[in-house]
């Protein structure tokens, strides 16, 4: 599973936010060392002072009894001590053969003196420094904490003399954590002040991100486009970073809107040449046609007189020609006219007999143009036929699309092969109604399949049936250009899969509002019968009707 990308606020707050912790935990670890460093610096300070003390000869004056009942370890009584001081006597082997620690200060320090107990005098002496080495960190169990130093006093004894560390030790520590609590709420303020200003700082890159969505929302592939969105000057100052991307986008957007324009103008040119063309050889076919059945009226010369077989033969090629080019002439006006957004006869339609009377035609022109050997087999696979299936569409340009649907599955595929039609409505009344014209013929090739719904696309000679002398003529290539072109001005879409053995056309339409009385007042009557009675078509009402044409 891929891990979400961070947006740019989230890198630059995160960046800013980890630079700061890291210059806060230097500092803070820089301070701390120091602090530490001063305090047992002057810790030290104080332990040597004791020291000091201890070194001194006994002086001329009488001492009290105490003090000479205490011999080598007076010191620790003689006042003047840091509470918890504690002075332990050393012999050769390195053994503590007396000890003191006072637990209270001023006059009753001597008495109030102490012995180490037997588990401290043992974690002293696996930590007992030598004389001249200096200070060390002793941990004393019940005591805590201290700074130890040997010393060798005027009489020659070895004296271990120890001051209490636990107040430095909490210093630091006190230091330590009110450091870290200090830099987390700093973090904090600074995640969330950062937030704030960067979010602040990138408006002007969302303003102009903003302004590219609404560009790419822009049906831009075709019909006439203004593409008037630009960044607005604020965001498209140079001088700033964002402005330099507003600037960018401004002058793409100036080089897009230009090269619309340009196709725009060009297509428009291109349409209304196809469009006087197409009207102005109208004329001239029509009087082709008319000429060619006169001169066959005429004869070969006198009144009632057959023409001979190569003038037959002629005017039939001149008349097949004239209708195919007359043929051509229609489908590009129509799509002229769909590609100017003429306006269609919209109306509420009841799908299925347009279904049932395009699938007669296609039957009775499939007999028309073979032999009874060389025919396709036609199926129909429709709803409830008491349930009308209702579309809002223009029924003559609907009726385009089936009857080019159906030719198209007619010419492009060898006899015998089955052509199925199905009516899908929408499931529960929700969605689009799904027309489908499937066959088992070879398919459509490979490479031709993404271009079916261009103008002029053609399969080969293999897939076409005139290839092999069935005698049907080629197709103009428009036929599939119009269903899409004309599926497109209904708001539906059209697609197609095929492979070896199988094509389907899908053709998906908007449905309308059906009224309370269940059929649209304009809909064509769903009685499942062609309007020209043509025989073949089985109007039985079922959950799924399958009927072969």
């Amino acid at each position: 599973m891929l891990r979400r990308p961070w947006t740019l606020r989230t890198r630059l707050v995160v960046s800013a936010v980890s630079l700061i912790a890291v210059v806060a935990a230097v500092i803070g670890s820089v301070t701390a060392i120091a602090f530490h460093s001063y305090m047992y610096g002057k810790l030290d300070d104080q332990l040597h002072s004791v020291v000091e003390r201890a070194q001194r000869p006994p002086g001329p004056l009488p001492l009290p009894e105490t003090l000479r009942e205490a011999g080598p370890l007076g010191f620790v009584g003689g006042g003047g001590q840091p509470l918890g001081t504690f002075g332990a006597l050393v012999d050769g082997d390195g053994d503590i053969t007396a000890s003191k620690v006072v637990e209270d200060s001023g006059l009753r320090a001597q008495e109030s003196a102490k012995p180490l107990t037997a588990e401290q005098r043992s974690a002293l002496e696996a930590a007992v420094p030598e004389t001249g080495e200096g200070a060390r960190s002793v941990d004393l169990p019940g005591l805590g904490g201290y700074r130890v130093e040997a010393t060798t006093t005027a009489e020659g004894y070895t004296v271990l003399v120890g001051i209490p560390s636990a107040e430095v030790s909490g210093a630091l520590t006190t230091l330590i954590v009110v450091e870290i609590c200090v830099t987390a709420a700093g973090l904090i303020a600074a995640s969330i002040a950062g937030t704030v200003l960067v979010g602040v700082a990138l408006r002007p890159l969302r303003r102009v991100a903003a302004t590219a969505t609404r560009v790419s929302e822009l049906p831009l592939h075709s019909g006439e486009v203004a593409l008037l969105e630009r960044v607005p000057d604020a965001e498209a100052d140079p001088r700033t970073e964002v402005g330099q991307v507003g600037a960018a986008l401004n002058r793409m957007l100036g080089h897009v809107g230009s090269a619309l324009a340009a196709r725009q103008e060009s297509e428009t040119r291109v349409r209304q040449f196809v469009a006087d063309a197409s009207h102005e050889l109208r004329t001239p076919l029509a009087s082709i046609r008319g000429y060619a059945e006169l001169t066959r009226r005429a004869g070969g010369g006198g009144a009632g007189q057959e023409p001979d077989p190569v003038t037959r033969h002629a005017l039939g090629r001149i008349e097949s020609e004239a209708d195919r080019m007359t043929g051509l002439v229609e489908d590009l006006l129509l799509l002229a006219r769909l590609d100017a957004g003429r306006p269609l006869s919209y109306g509420s339609i009841d799908l299925l007999p347009l279904v049932v009377d395009a699938v007669s035609d296609a039957r009775a022109a499939d007999q028309r143009g073979t032999d009874a050997g060389g025919r396709h087999h036609w199926r129909l696979e429709l709803p409830d036929a008491a349930e009308p299936v209702i579309v809002r569409a223009d029924p003559e340009r609907l009726q385009q699309v089936l009857v080019n649907l159906l030719a198209n599955a007619r010419t492009h595929t060898p006899p015998g092969t089955t052509v199925t039609v199905s009516v899908q409505p929408p499931v529960r009344g929700v969605g689009p109604v799904t027309l489908e014209v499937r066959d088992d013929g070879p398919g459509i090739p490979v490479e031709l399949l993404p271009h079916v719904f261009e103008r002029f696309a053609r399969g080969d000679a293999s897939r076409a049936r005139g290839a092999d002398g069935g005698g049907a003529t080629g197709s103009t290539g428009l036929g599939l250009a119009i269903v899409q072109a004309v599926v497109s001005a209904h708001g539906g879409r059209v697609a197609v899969e095929s492979g070896p053995g199988r094509t389907v056309f899908a053709v998906e339409l908007p449905t309308d509002a059906v009224p309370a009385d269940g059929v649209p007042a304009d809909a064509v009557p769903a009685d499942g019968v062609p309007a020209d009675g043509t025989p073949g078509i089985d109007s039985q009402v079922g959950d799924r009707l399958t009927t072969p044409v």
